[in-house]
């Protein structure tokens, strides 16, 4: 199997997070931080009232600025102290896993979604993946419903698992950290309550229900095309 670069890697969460990254370091000093820049997003739905969908987008804005914001205070964090019960390292290297990985799914969530047209074909990639690895399209839809209703605050996330070889839908709760390594998300959907409250009030059925009506499968079929290809490099046994 081919090795691939961190380069690379850090190109790929980029590109999905929709991001661009600056790092700078000045030569023998251990200087780690980044700086995101949010992707802007203009979501047009008559699925969520466009206040709630403004609100939404200006909490990822803000997640994407903690990001940041931890990224440069972990450069000054005292690393010699470090303990697994209570210290400033471990309170920041915890808050990034939690807000990173928020904005990542959140990201992913919203280019995911409000497509009017939307509309998935039988032979696309994505349809033909789906059908192979639940058994029918329709048992996938079934289970991501399940997923979406069952998550307590969180997302529901269908991803490739690279240590399975298949495809699979997880529920990642609270964004603490994402679940499910050696896996690429290919379709996401927050059901946080805030997301929703505003315009379904306590119906989460009706809100996953009406957003699955308006996925980009033209998105997300290029990200199943990437998946194939990141297939290769993450496919592997369990353990091996």
């Amino acid at each position: 199997m081919s090795a691939i670069s961190n380069k690379e890697i850090l190109r790929v969460i980029n590109e999905t997070l929709g991001t661009e990254t600056t790092k700078t370091a000045k030569p023998h000093t251990l200087n780690e931080s980044y700086v995101l820049q949010p992707k802007s997003y203009e979501i047009r739905t008559d699925i969520l009232s466009q206040k709630s969908v403004s609100a939404n987008i200006k909490d990822f804005e803000e997640t994407v600025k903690i990001c940041n914001q931890v990224s440069a205070q972990l450069d000054s964090a005292d690393r010699s102290v470090a303990n697994p019960k209570e210290t400033t390292f471990r309170d920041l290297k915890m808050a990034e896993g939690y807000n990173l990985c928020d904005a990542f799914l959140t990201s992913t969530h919203l280019d995911n979604i409000a497509d009017p047209n939307s509309k998935v074909v039988m032979d696309s990639l994505a349809y033909l993946r789906l059908s192979r690895d639940f058994g029918t399209f329709e048992n996938w839809q079934k289970d991501f419903i399940a997923c979406a209703l069952s998550a307590r605050d969180g997302f529901v996330v269908t991803v490739f698992n690279g240590s399975l070889n298949r495809y699979m839908n997880v529920i990642e709760d609270d964004s603490s950290n994402f679940s499910m390594y050696n896996c690429y998300p290919v379709i996401c959907l927050c059901v946080k309550e805030r997301w929703y409250f505003r315009d379904y009030l306590n119906d989460r059925r009706s809100y996953v229900y009406a957003m699955m009506k308006e996925l980009n499968w033209g998105l997300i079929e290029e990200r199943f095309k990437r998946a194939d290809k990141l297939a290769k490099l993450l496919s592997s046994p369990l353990g091996g």
